[in-house]
């Protein structure tokens, strides 16, 4: 799965990038989002990011593109890796600034693991 967000004024830090926590905020939900989709009806929470590692940092005006794919899948949970690129839109050349691998547990109405 593929998706785009746009690097808007009110998600820089004080140093005019890109704050960490919104990228990882989209990480989450962009992956999760894959998971529902490919579950439908199932109910995941996150687990966890195996790292967080910025690799570059972006700017305002940035297109950042978010590659979503299944990197495992376990008894009651599954795994994402997530690739976030800069997209130049001038160019059409895009530079790799953050990846990781997002794992999701599926659970029932009052928060118990279930299988998948």
């Amino acid at each position: 799965m593929e998706s785009y967000r746009l690097v808007r004024p009110e998600h820089l830090n004080h140093y005019g990038k890109l704050f960490g926590g919104f990228l990882l905020k989209w990480v989450d939900e962009i992956s999760w989002i894959a998971a529902s989709r490919d579950y439908p009806g199932y109910h995941f929470v996150t687990v966890g990011m195996d790292q967080v590692a910025f690799h570059r940092s972006t700017k305002q005006g940035s297109v950042l593109r978010f590659v979503i794919n299944i990197s495992h899948r376990g008894t009651t949970s599954v795994s994402y890796r997530v690739d976030v690129y800069d997209d130049d839109l001038i160019s059409g050349a895009e530079t790799a600034i953050f990846s990781t691998c997002v794992t999701f547990v599926r659970i029932d109405a009052v928060g118990c693991k279930l299988s998948l």
